[in-house]
């Protein structure tokens, strides 16, 4: 991996926070450095005694794989241990910590929100569904299939990011297929019905623009009580929610299709391609063009 994409990867987690932080990380700038980051358990747990506080990922997902060992982690304020054999998916946005017992073996693959967009256009309300933050058993398939994610991330073959690109779909693919069939009515955690509806509703309208007003009508509740839902499950308002999948979208097409600016503006439901570019230039930092230009 390059030295840009390592150095964004980096947080000082410290045991004892005064509060949740949210780390940026791989995948968390105004570029996108690798496909994908895979790392052993071990080569951050070990910098923090086997334990990792309370924090969150704003633009990450994240899935967590157990060979060997085991521990506890706590998603969303519910903790649940974690035998052998057990995988954790992470979703953006949802708190985590993990205490590990000493010398436990895994990976750690971390996706960015622009890569999972690009895997599943076409997916429906996959990306929604697979916002859950739960911990569900590994087969020898998904180990499988995360030990050969490290595998290709840590060598610099041949085709190297169509493989990665490849191996993430099968690995998300997985996570959605035990998600579905998943009888446990808790695996949501704090994830309300009302909230996961909401994010269904983004998916098939953002590019309608519609309102906040729009999507509370549509959910038979308030303007105001959806925010409230929005901040506590997930710390963001029902706009940042709205406006954050739209700028994902844009940040895809940007990293991933030859598009000219103009057209992305259009397909987005922008009538003012101006306009676009100011709305993404004061959500990025910088402007689509340059954003471009950085990939």
């Amino acid at each position: 991996m390059a030295e840009t994409g390592k150095n964004l990867y980096i947080s000082n987690m410290e045991k004892t926070l005064a509060h949740v932080q949210s780390y940026s990380l791989f995948g968390e700038s105004t570029h996108l450095p690798d496909v994908l980051h895979c790392e052993t358990i071990a080569d951050r747990s070990e910098l923090h005694d086997w334990e990792l506080a309370p924090h969150r990922h704003a633009r990450l997902h994240q899935v967590l794989l157990i060979a060997n060992g085991g521990g506890w982690a706590t998603l969303d304020g519910k903790t649940q241990a974690l035998p052998t054999g057990s995988l954790v998916n992470v979703p953006p946005e949802h708190v985590h910590s993990f205490r590990f017992e000493k010398d436990t073996r895994g990976w750690v693959t971390t996706l960015a929100d622009e890569l999972l967009d690009e895997l599943l256009v076409g997916g429906g309300t996959l990306r929604s569904e697979l916002d859950q933050a739960c911990v569900l058993s590994a087969d020898t398939f998904v180990t499988q299939t995360v030990h050969q994610i490290w595998l290709e991330f840590s060598a610099q073959e041949k085709a190297r990011a169509l493989v990665l690109r490849g191996l993430s779909g099968v690995l998300l693919g997985w996570v959605a297929r035990q998600l579905a069939q998943s009888t446990l009515a808790d695996a949501k955690f704090n994830d309300s019905e009302l909230v996961q509806r909401f994010k269904e509703l983004i998916e098939l309208n953002f590019k309608a623009h519609w309102s906040v007003s729009q999507y509370a009508k549509a959910l038979s509740i308030s303007p105001t009580h959806l925010s409230r839902l929005t901040r506590a499950a997930n710390g963001s308002s029902a706009l940042r929610m709205i406006e954050a999948r739209l700028m994902r979208e844009a940040r895809r097409n940007l990293a991933y299709t030859n598009l000219s600016i103009s057209s992305i503006a259009y397909t987005l439901g922008f009538t003012d391609p101006a306009y676009f570019s100011r709305v993404f230039t004061r959500d990025a930092g910088i402007s689509p063009k340059a954003f471009r230009a950085q990939i």
